[in-house]
C-alpha cells in the first residue's frame, strides 16, 4: 500500500477548494476526451470529486477513491485502466462518475 504524503486534509480549506476546482475541470476534460458523460446523480458526482481531490492532496495523484492506492504501478489512477478498457463501455466506471451516454440517459430517466 502507498503511504500518503500527508494524512490530514481539511475539506473546508482554501487549498482543498482550489484543488477541487481543478478536479472538476479534470473530469470534464476526461469526458470530452473519451466521449463519456458524467453521472447525472449529483451525490455520486460530488462524492467522487471529493475523493479524487483528497487523494490528489494526500498522494499526489488522482487515485480512484473506491480503491486503496497501491503505488505508481497502480492502474487505478483516474481515469483508470479498467474504466477505459471495459467498465464505461458496459455502463459506468466502478466509482460511477463516468458513464457511457446510454447509461447517462437511463440514469436521467430514473430521477
Amino acid at each position: 500500500m502507498l503511504a500518503p504524503k500527508r494524512t490530514n486534509v481539511d475539506v473546508n480549506s482554501e487549498e482543498f477548494k482550489k484543488e477541487e476546482e481543478k478536479t472538476k475541470k479534470f473530469v470534464e476534460k476526461v469526458v470530452k476526451q473519451f466521449g463519456w458523460c458524467l453521472n447525472p446523480n449529483k451525490e455520486v458526482y460530488d462524492a467522487i470529486v471529493m475523493g479524487l481531490t483528497r487523494n490528489k492532496l494526500m498522494y499526489g495523484k488522482r487515485y480512484c477513491p473506491c480503491f486503496i492506492p497501491m503505488g505508481d504501478k497502480d492502474d487505478r489512477i483516474c481515469p483508470c485502466k479498467p474504466a477505459i478498457e471495459y467498465e464505461v463501455k458496459e455502463e459506468c466506471c466502478h466509482c460511477g462518475i463516468f458513464c457511457n451516454p446510454n447509461k447517462c440517459e437511463e440514469l436521467k430517466g430514473d430521477k
